[in-house]
């Protein structure tokens, strides 16, 4: 359906044509009324009362005036009453014509276009939003970062981060939101409803978003680029947190440390460092961890599983970390550089930093049995072993052990004739 937006200084009317014939008439806006409007300064409440038909009446809980056939439907603002279920989803509305809005969402219909490049909306309110994307009119700025946004209400929810406030709780497990949308996507996963379906693959989404994203692993689409590198995204909050990489932005930060970070689930998981929280636990062992990519990492302990391959050699490892390094071992790549004398070293951790120490002369590592220190931590590892008595290492010729590997290997060369 064809959408007619009319401008009038700053308003804008955003009704389809067919509707607007029928569309109900403002609670307060007959020209018999006037002198209520809210808009008017020297407008007496108390002029209700004299109009001729006394039509209009106030909310004893809010003192909004009104027309009397809206006051009922205006007291489940404050009662919470909801007389509206959608057959669908269940979900319930205060008002008739949001749960028009709302089957809208079940339905497909989007009856309100864009004018400018076309894009439909299911809601005039949406549509309204989109304008603002084509006049680039950002009005309300973040006090704390500067940052600005085209709604007040975006900026009010963008300001929880810095304030950390979360004013909406799960009442099944507790848990607390920023968001109303997030609350309602996690109280699903309580339920259980996914009303969502893949026609590709049947697989099962409880947000009609979360489908549309999906979709675009079975189509390959992805329509959101960086503009400084050129990497393409499915989704556009991906590459919004893609773009810190190139701006070094660091929007979350932790209100006990002060540290701060790219990515909200890194957040999540840096503060329970404090907590000592540890929710994801393996299910063969029992050891517990703060992150669940960490318990995923462990549980390739126990299946063997190797799932990053070396396309050069074909040599697998539990981790991409671990294949990194190793295909330096082809390239020849060492990106980290000595800033005292310019050696280069293919890792970072184990040579570069232990190579700085020979010009420190740093010893960060001592043995709590004899105080002896050292500047690498495998070297206390191995010192550790005269203490302990530990000899890990055997021959398989006689049987002799070893505290160190090397030793081994030497000895192995009188076994070969070697050494006499």
């Amino acid at each position: 359906m064809a959408l007619e937006i009319k401008q009038e200084t700053d308003t804008f009317d955003i009704t389809p044509a067919s509707e607007r014939d029928n569309k109900k008439p403002d609670p307060i806006s007959n020209s018999e009324c006037q002198e209520i409007r809210d808009d008017d300064d020297n407008a007496d409440r108390s002029s209700v009362k004299k109009h001729k038909n006394e039509n209009f009446s106030s909310c004893k809980l809010c003192g909004k005036v009104l027309s009397r056939n809206y006051l009922n439907e205006h007291m489940r603002i404050h009662t919470g009453e909801k007389l509206f279920s959608c057959l669908t989803c269940g979900k319930k509305f205060v008002k008739k014509s949001n749960l028009i809005v709302h089957f809208r969402t079940h339905s497909g219909e989007k009856l309100f276009s864009c004018l400018t490049c076309g894009k439909r909306f299911g809601s005039s309110g949406n549509l309204f939003r989109h304008l603002k994307t084509h006049s680039g009119q950002k009005l309300f700025p973040c006090i704390t970062c500067g940052k600005s946004f085209r709604e007040r209400e975006t900026l009010l929810h963008h300001m929880r981060i810095h304030t950390g406030e979360k004013p909406f709780s799960c009442i099944t497990c507790g848990k607390s939101f920023r968001l109303r949308g997030s609350l309602f996507r996690h109280l699903k996963t309580h339920t259980g409803q996914k009303l969502f379906s893949c026609v590709t693959c049947g697989k099962n989404f409880g947000e009609r978003q979360t489908l549309s994203q999906h979709m675009k692993t079975h189509t390959g689409e992805k329509p959101f680029s960086c503009a400084t590198c050129g990497k393409c995204f499915r989704q556009k909050e991906t590459l919004s947190r893609h773009m810190r990489t190139h701006t070094g932005e660091k929007p979350f930060s932790c209100l006990i440390c002060g540290e701060s970070f790219r990515q909200k689930g890194a957040l999540s998981g840096h503060m329970r460092i404090h907590t000592g929280e540890k929710p994801f636990s393996c299910i063969i062992c029992g050891q517990s961890f703060s992150q669940k990519e960490t318990l995923s990492r462990h549980m390739r302990t126990h299946t063997g599983e190797k799932p990053f391959s070396c396309g050069t050699c074909g040599e697998s490892f539990r981790q991409r970390a671990a294949l990194s390094r190793h295909i330096r071992t082809h390239t020849g790549e060492k990106p980290f550089s000595c800033v005292t004398c310019g050696k280069s070293f293919s890792l970072k951790g184990g040579f570069l930093s232990g190579h700085m120490r020979t010009h420190t002369g740093e010893k960060p590592f001592s043995c709590l049995t004899c105080g002896q220190c050292f500047s690498e931590r495998g070297s206390l590892f191995h010192h550790s072993r005269i203490h302990t008595g530990e000899k890990p290492f055997s021959c398989r010729t006689c049987g002799k052990r070893f505290c160190q590997k090397s030793n081994l290997t030497v000895h192995m060369k009188i076994h070969r004739g070697e050494l006499v």
